[in-house]
C-alpha cells in the first residue's frame, strides 16, 4: 500500500483527527503562498491524501478554506500575542499608538488571504458565520473598545468619550492602509504607515476635530 494512500486510510495524523489534519493542511498552504488558486488537489496533496478524502469530511473545498482561513487567522494573532494595551498602564496615547501598529500587523499578515478569496464569496460567507477568530471570539473592534472602556472608567479619558467609535476608526484606518494596497498588488511587506500618520491619528482620536471652544 502506498503512503498516500496509507495516509488517507488513516483516522488520525501527528495526533489530530483526518478533518483537522486536512485543515491543517490547507491553513499551511495558506500561511505559504494564499488562497489564490488554491485548489482540492493542492490541498490534498499537502495532507497526502487522495483528492476525494476531502469531501468525506467536508461539504466541500468551500467550507474547509473557510476553517483553515478561520485557523489562519488565529495562528497569526497567536505569534503576535495580545493587544499591547493595558488600562492605567502608559499613557493612553502610547497605547493607542502599540494597538494601531499592531492592528496594521494583524492586516498585513492575514489581510492578503482574504483578498485572494474576492472571486469566491461562498467561502467568504462561511468564514464570517463563524465566531470571529480574534481576541478569543470577541473580535479586535471590541478589544479595542473595552481597553478604552476601562481608560475612560479609570477616568483617563473623557467622560463623553465613545470608545466604540475610536475602535471603528483605528479599524478602518488598518483596512485603508493595507486591504486597497493588497488589492493593486503591492507585497505585504511593502505595506506601512509612517509614524507621522499613526501619531496623526492618534491626535486626532485624542483631541477630536471640532474647533477649540472660545472664551
Amino acid at each position: 500500500m502506498s503512503p498516500r494512500k496509507a495516509a488517507a486510510l488513516r483516522d488520525g495524523v501527528d495526533g489530530l483527527s483526518l478533518r483537522e489534519h486536512l485543515i491543517a493542511s490547507a491553513e499551511r498552504l495558506i500561511a505559504r503562498r494564499g488562497t489564490a488558486g488554491l485548489t482540492v488537489r493542492d490541498i490534498a496533496r499537502e495532507a497526502r491524501v487522495a483528492d476525494g478524502v476531502l469531501y468525506n469530511h467536508f461539504e466541500g473545498k468551500e467550507e474547509l478554506l473557510a476553517l483553515a482561513l478561520h485557523a489562519h487567522v488565529r495562528t497569526v494573532e497567536r505569534e503576535l500575542g495580545e493587544l499591547p494595551a493595558r488600562p492605567g498602564e502608559g499613557t493612553v496615547a502610547e497605547n493607542l499608538r502599540a494597538s494601531i501598529a499592531y492592528g496594521l500587523a494583524l492586516h498585513v499578515a492575514f489581510l492578503p488571504a482574504f483578498a485572494g478569496l474576492l472571486p469566491q464569496p461562498e467561502v467568504l460567507a462561511r468564514f464570517a458565520a463563524l465566531p470571529n477568530p480574534l481576541g478569543g471570539g470577541r473580535g479586535l473592534p471590541k478589544l479595542l473598545s473595552d481597553y478604552l472602556y476601562a481608560e475612560r472608567d479609570l477616568g483617563r479619558l473623557s467622560p463623553d468619550a465613545d470608545p466604540e467609535a475610536a475602535a471603528t476608526m483605528i479599524v478602518g484606518v488598518c483596512h485603508e492602509l493595507v486591504l486597497p494596497r493588497l488589492l493593486q498588488g503591492a507585497p505585504p511587506d511593502a505595506i506601512e504607515a509612517s509614524p507621522g500618520r499613526i501619531d496623526a491619528l492618534v491626535a486626532t482620536i485624542m483631541n477630536g476635530i471640532a474647533p477649540a471652544a472660545t472664551a
